[in-house]
């Protein structure tokens, strides 16, 4: 295994046991921020699309093993955020997308796809495509794309426009 999918893989791990442990304690209401989803577009936008597809591919299988959900839903999501994350990457703009405010929103969009076909996969469908656009996809894509704001702000090289 080369040494960049290793150390994505560690960084992940730390991220997976945060994601479980704290995260839960911080959600407002039902809604939780996605580290991992954060961590994967940062891959993304850094290394290009099919590194990105193949990364959440993988976190998503991990996640899937370890959280004890369906086998497949969050590989999926993940892999398709990935994949739509890697239309943004630009291997000249690579700084300028990381350290500028287009991170977060390159994270709103793909966390907004992660989560919308995360739920509508695991069998939420019966609540309606309202309840899943809203409830399930756009208040935790805002509230993953506000944690991201801190890779923006500890970032330094980082632009704000």
């Amino acid at each position: 295994m080369k040494k960049k999918y290793l150390i994505a893989i560690i960084i992940f791990i730390v991220l997976l046991v945060i994601q479980v442990a704290v995260i839960p304690r911080i959600s407002i209401g039902y809604f939780t921020p996605d580290l991992i989803l954060i961590l994967l577009v940062y891959y993304t936008l850094i290394r290009g699309q099919l590194y990105g597809a193949l990364l959440g591919g993988l976190f998503g299988l991990i996640f899937d093993l370890a959280s004890g959900g369906l086998l497949g839903v969050t590989m999926f999501s993940k892999t398709l955020a990935g994949f739509i994350a890697g239309y943004f990457y630009n291997e000249n703009k690579i700084d300028t997308n990381v350290s500028s405010l287009n991170f977060p929103l390159i994270v709103f969009l793909a966390a907004f796809i992660d989560s919308f076909f995360s739920g509508f996969l695991s069998g939420m469908e019966e609540f309606g495509v309202i309840y899943i656009l809203f409830e399930r996809s756009m208040f935790p894509a805002i509230y993953t794309a506000v944690i991201s704001l801190a890779v923006v702000l500890f970032n330094p090289g980082r632009k704000f426009l």
